[in-house]
């Protein structure tokens, strides 16, 4: 039996029944913050009534009196498709007849209590409180920075990495080589002929330049579309839409899977713990707070938290993120700002908080929603990372949910690129009062499964490019800037470098002016492109280097004590496999510097920052090395090596007479 309908002079219909989609079983899961496919319940769905084709759209708007689509359909004239309530839950839905794919469309929203004026057919009366509201379920926007969504139909992108997503959820990424090229794909369409390039027309270019230098995976800037008349890309808009500023969502898949084919992950910023409270979009969306908490004063650069209390907020942001991993096939999401969800005082004033039930700043709905989002997303997308971008103290972020962990899969080890730019700004003359800020890094290395982030927070117009913050004439600065990626491939830890890095960061990024990629036929910043290749190459075949990254197992200190000379040495090693790493952080050079090894035999130099072919002065160590029965350092062995200035080197064990001591 065919729904009863109530239609307004343009054929709009009141639905008394339930669409597809919009069960009560499912609505339930939606208010307890456990759903996660929302975007099936709410937004625009082309479909047909019986035989009419149609949209059905949906919201959630509790403090509503009423609300209405307005679009392209019914010249946004908001009398026209007046949406009906469903029950208690909040949600408004209707049915629009004869509307399609690429019908463009608007909320608006008239808060409680509604003025009806006596006529219910026109309940908006001459009320001006209208609120015009962008679909926060919405797959695509009109144009960027558009509040007008576009009602998608079922994608029709044929998708050609079978056999990656087949390969991604039994895939051990732990034990497993993760270099991540760090991209914002702004710069690379304004290169481009007139300006501007789709995501089809950056695959080619983005995969082409990561592969080439070895990376592993690209990881976007935040690709979702931010909110309405707002330029801050990291607050929550159209957490479902990949920005139109680049082509629609099937143009994204293609993105998606030109990286898959050609074997890169990808990897996406996910903005979920803001919204904007300067635009028209999720602040106050239905006239009052809804999906920001009641109090919530905005921080320094407007934007306000999510309200993780409310179980419609927790489904919204958790249908997201599997959506983007599920859906678009996105290998993992970053999740920036992480405090600003984890402390309920967070740049919050007095006042304007609430201590939980315990009487702490701890924000109980949050801890619990990473916990289930975590736990989400593995379960329904195998193989896929979390990565928090967390810079308090709060502990075991990447330890599993049941021993109180967040149960994230990597976190950002801010600490340990503060102290490592810090202590390279310093002059080399100083630079041996400030040795504790090299040594203390393992220390706090294997508490968590971290990621080395040398990312577009460092390169910015307010800090400088990194070449010109450290000290020295331009060789120097270079060499400065090779050892420092020499540390980072050695160190333990995931690997994250900007785009642009490979060429020695010479000037600062900003998100609409293009890379300098001419410096590509400089010698000096193609040889540092060259090492970021060597280095990722080594990283990616050396077990040593990855097999055992979050574990005290991979790493061994040799010496840490020689801050005269501003020099550390470490072990990295998996098993049989061993690798000698030896920095000097002085633009003097070590002749005949001994460090301990640990097997006796040869040993071969098998990278050197100094080298001519990056750029340096190619000092180094040619031929086989052999150790000395000299115990040294704690070992049975040594060896004497040249240590190149502001230079490091790696040696591995040519044979294994045994194991390692």
């Amino acid at each position: 039996m065919p729904p009863e309908e109530h239609s307004t002079s343009t054929g709009f219909a009141h639905l008394r029944r339930p669409l597809e989609g919009t069960d009560d079983q499912g609505v339930a899961a939606f208010l307890a913050g456990h759903h996660d496919h929302a975007q099936d319940l709410l937004g625009a769905h082309p479909c047909a009534l019986g035989d009419t084709p149609g949209v059905r759209f949906a919201t959630w708007a509790p403090h509503a009196g009423a609300v209405s689509v307005v679009g392209s359909f019914n010249a946004w004239d908001h009398n026209q498709a007046p949406l009906r309530r469903r029950g208690e839950s909040g949600i408004w839905e209707g049915f629009v007849p004869g509307v399609g794919p690429g019908a463009r469309y608007r909320f608006l929203i008239l808060p409680a209590p509604a003025t009806h004026n006596g006529d219910p057919a026109r309940p908006w009366g001459v009320s001006t409180m209208r609120l015009v509201r962008p679909d926060p379920y919405a797959r695509q926007f009109h144009a960027p920075g558009s509040a007008t969504a576009v009602a998608t139909g079922a994608s029709t992108f044929v998708w050609g990495d079978g056999e990656w997503m087949q390969a991604r959820g039994g895939r051990d990424w732990r034990a497993s080589p993760i270099a991540i090229y760090e991209v914002d794909l702004g710069p690379w369409a304004a290169a481009a002929a007139g300006g501007q390039a789709s995501y089809r027309d950056l695959a080619p270019p983005v995969v082409a330049r990561a592969k080439a230098l070895g990376f592993t995976h690209v990881e976007l800037m935040p690709v979702c579309e931010h909110d309405p008349l707002t330029q801050t890309r990291y607050a929550a808009g159209g957490l479902f839409a990949p920005t139109s500023r680049f082509g629609t969502a099937d143009d994204f898949r293609f993105f998606v899977d030109h990286c898959h084919r050609q074997g890169l992950g990808v990897l996406v910023d996910w903005p979920a713990a803001h919204l904007a409270a300067d635009a028209p979009g999720l602040a106050a969306f239905d006239g009052q707070s809804l999906y920001e908490p009641p109090k919530a004063i905005p921080d320094g650069e407007a934007l306000l938290p999510f309200d993780l209390s409310r179980g419609p907020v927790r489904s919204f942001l958790l249908s997201s993120a599997l959506y983007w991993l599920r859906e678009l096939h996105v290998d993992g999401l970053r999740l920036p700002a992480m405090a600003s969800m984890l402390y309920l005082d967070h740049a919050q004033p007095e006042g304007h908080w609430t201590p939980n039930k315990y009487g702490g700043n701890e924000n109980l709905d949050a801890i619990a929603f990473l916990r289930e989002l975590a736990e989400s997303v593995a379960a329904r997308a195998a193989g896929t990372l979390l990565t928090a971008e967390e810079s308090s103290a709060w502990p075991q972020v990447t330890r599993p949910p049941w021993v109180g962990g967040l149960g994230f899969g990597l976190r950002w080890n801010l600490g340990w690129i503060n102290d490592t730019l810090e202590y390279l700004r310093q002059d080399p003359v100083y630079r041996h009062y400030h040795h504790d800020l090299l040594t203390l890094s393992p220390l706090n290395a294997f508490q968590e499964s971290y990621v080395l982030p040398l990312s577009h927070d460092e390169m910015g117009e307010s800090k400088g490019p990194i070449l010109a913050r450290l000290p020295g004439d331009y060789w120097q600065r270079l060499a400065n800037v090779r050892l420092l990626y020499t540390y980072l491939w050695t160190h333990p830890g995931k690997k994250l470098l900007f785009m642009g890095g490979e060429l020695g960061f010479p000037t600062a990024w900003h998100p609409d002016r293009p890379v300098d990629w001419a410096l590509d036929s400089s010698p000096a910043h193609a040889g540092v492109a060259a090492l970021v290749r060597d280095l990722n190459h080594l990283y990616r075949e050396s077990p040593a280097l990855h097999r055992l990254e979050a574990t005290q197992r991979g790493f061994e200190w040799v010496d840490r004590h020689d801050a005269p000379q501003s020099i550390i040495a470490y072990l990295r090693r998996e098993r049989d496999d061993v690798l000698v790493v030896a920095l000097n952080f002085t633009p003097v050079p070590r002749e005949r510097y001994r460090i301990g090894v640990p097997l006796p035999g040869p040993y071969r130099e098998v990278l050197n920052s100094d080298s001519a072919y990056y750029g340096g002065s190619n000092l180094g160590n040619l031929g086989d090395l052999r150790a000395e029965d000299v115990p040294w350092m704690g070992r049975p062995y040594s060896v004497s090596i040249v240590l190149p200035p502001l230079a490091g080197v790696i040696l591995k064990p040519v044979s294994r007479t045994g194991p390692p001591a």
